[in-house]
C-alpha cells in the first residue's frame, strides 16, 4: 500500500482492536498544548489537554474534550469557570508537571481571577471561561467555554504531533 511517493500507508476500519492504530492517526493532526485550569475543592487544579479548539467568535465560545473517564474530569465537570492556557516552547517542564499531577502548581507563577480559576502566567495565550455546556463525546467530554476574557503575547508553540512534543515556530 503505497501513496505513490515511496511512503507506505495503512487503511482500516477503525473498531475496538485496532484503537492503537486509530490514536496514531489521530496524531498525525499537529495541535497545540493547553493546560486547563480551575478551583475546586481539593484546591487549584490543572490538566494538560490537546483537545482544544476555538468555536465561536460571537459568542466567543472555544471547547475542549477531557476524557470522561479521568479521575480530573469530576474537577472540571463541576467547575463553573475555569482558563485554558497555551504554552508556548519553553513551557515543556509545565505541559508536564500538569500531565502527571492534577496539583503540580509548584514554582508556577500563578495568579487567581475573580471567580477563584487559577491564571498560569506567561503563556502564549490564555482563556478565561464561564462554562457554556457539557456534551457527550463518546468516551470523551466536549465542555464548551465562554470565554470572557482572552491575553496573548508573541512566541514559538509548543506542539503534539505523531506522539511527540515538538517546537512550531512563529
Amino acid at each position: 500500500m503505497a501513496d505513490g511517493g515511496g511512503d507506505m500507508t495503512m487503511a482500516f476500519k477503525p473498531d475496538r482492536s485496532n484503537t492503537r492504530a486509530l490514536r496514531d492517526a489521530f496524531g498525525r493532526f499537529a495541535s497545540g498544548i493547553t493546560i486547563v485550569t480551575a478551583s475546586s475543592t481539593d484546591g487549584p487544579v490543572g490538566i494538560t489537554a490537546n483537545s482544544f479548539s476555538s468555536l465561536s467568535l460571537d459568542p466567543p465560545l472555544v471547547l475542549w474534550s477531557p476524557d470522561a473517564g479521568s479521575r480530573r474530569f469530576p474537577y472540571f465537570e463541576q467547575a463553573g469557570y475555569f482558563a485554558i492556557h497555551v504554552l508556548g516552547a519553553e513551557q515543556i517542564d509545565l505541559c508536564k508537571g500538569f500531565a502527571g499531577s492534577p496539583f503540580a502548581f509548584d514554582g508556577v507563577d500563578v495568579t487567581d481571577n475573580e471567580h477563584g480559576v487559577p491564571l498560569i502566567n506567561g503563556c502564549l495565550a490564555r482563556f478565561e471561561c464561564r462554562q457554556n455546556a457539557i456534551y457527550p463525546g463518546g468516551d470523551h467530554k466536549i465542555v464548551v467555554g465562554e470565554v470572557l476574557k482572552a491575553e496573548m503575547r508573541d512566541g514559538d508553540s509548543l506542539a503534539f504531533f505523531a506522539g511527540q512534543l515538538r517546537t512550531l515556530e512563529g
